[in-house]
């Protein structure tokens, strides 16, 4: 509409001008954000797309269009940056080379810049600091789950012409005044989103027990490494805590397939580590990332 020259204003009532229901577990959320993803990526290959807007179209509204086509792909990078501290622990390096005093002056920019930025939203929503840290908690649950596999898919149908099939999501057939309103909350159902999630999980915590191992049994222990690499892999699990929370239900017991999960995963990162680092050379357990 907007590229036909058609203008819109966002309205705010006093009373709710629409209500309705959502899904509040976890799997049917996270395929919920899979649809919205993968919508985006499928306007993104499209004729639709907002870099063949025509003029009618605002340079604003361009590159908020445009944002909200790119969107799930900077899943690619987030998962990177999820990444990156466990292999700094694997390894025994730092995530850089040397603490220089241009790297902790950008460092501090970029902090305070991001500090900003959430006093900005915090203040412009009108939403407490809690929610926010949870906004942004989900925010990096979809990005290492349902973005990644809607960039797959959009792929998949453009260059396989595979169309892709949406799970419906089910909403809480609960009425209102009954005594278990939120039953569906708790109710854990298995599917491939998240997968990569708990990856990231299992790979931090087999990373910060490599990394506190090497350390109390090296002759030469380094304490700042260890300490740097084990805040960054915090810093990421602190992010997954509501998924860890909404993965073990109701009763807090982590789902079987969990447990198979974190043995193949150890499994394979020890294989991984032996064929990199064989036992009896020299720079066992010490070798440098390329």
């Amino acid at each position: 509409m907007h590229n036909r020259g058609w203008r819109s204003i966002y309205c705010v009532t006093k009373r709710d001008a629409f209500r309705g229901t959502a899904p509040i577990n976890l799997t049917d959320r996270l395929h919920q954000v899979l649809r919205w993803a993968t919508g985006s990526v499928e306007i993104f290959f499209s004729r639709n797309n907002a870099l063949f807007a025509t003029r009618r179209m605002k340079f604003l509204q361009r590159v908020a269009y445009f944002n909200c086509g790119m969107y799930p792909f900077t899943s690619m990078f987030l998962i990177v940056y999820c990444v990156l501290p466990a292999i700094s622990l694997f390894s025994g390096q730092f995530i850089v080379q040397s603490l220089s005093v241009t790297f902790l002056v950008l460092l501090l920019a970029i902090t305070i810049t991001l500090c900003l930025l959430a006093i900005l939203e915090i203040k412009w929503s009108g939403i407490t600091l809690h929610d926010w840290w949870r906004n942004e908690q989900f925010w990096l649950i979809g990005g290492t789950s349902a973005h990644p596999a809607a960039v797959l898919q959009g792929l998949l149908k453009v260059i396989a012409g595979v169309d892709i099939s949406f799970t419906l999501t089910s909403k809480s057939a609960t009425p209102e005044d009954a005594d278990d309103e939120f039953a569906d909350l708790y109710v854990v159902k298995w599917s491939f989103l998240m997968v990569p999630p708990i990856t990231i999980m299992m790979l931090n915590l087999i990373a910060i027990a490599v990394g506190v191992a090497r350390t109390l049994y090296s002759p030469f222990p380094q304490w700042s490494r260890l300490v740097g690499g084990v805040f960054f892999s915090f810093w990421v699990l602190s992010h997954l805590y509501p998924f860890a929370k909404g993965l073990m239900g109701r009763r807090g017991r982590v789902p079987t397939i969990v447990y198979v999960w974190s043995g193949l995963l150890s499994i394979i990162i020890s294989l991984l580590w032996v064929y990199i680092s064989p036992p009896g050379t020299q720079d066992y357990m010490k070798f440098q990332i390329p």
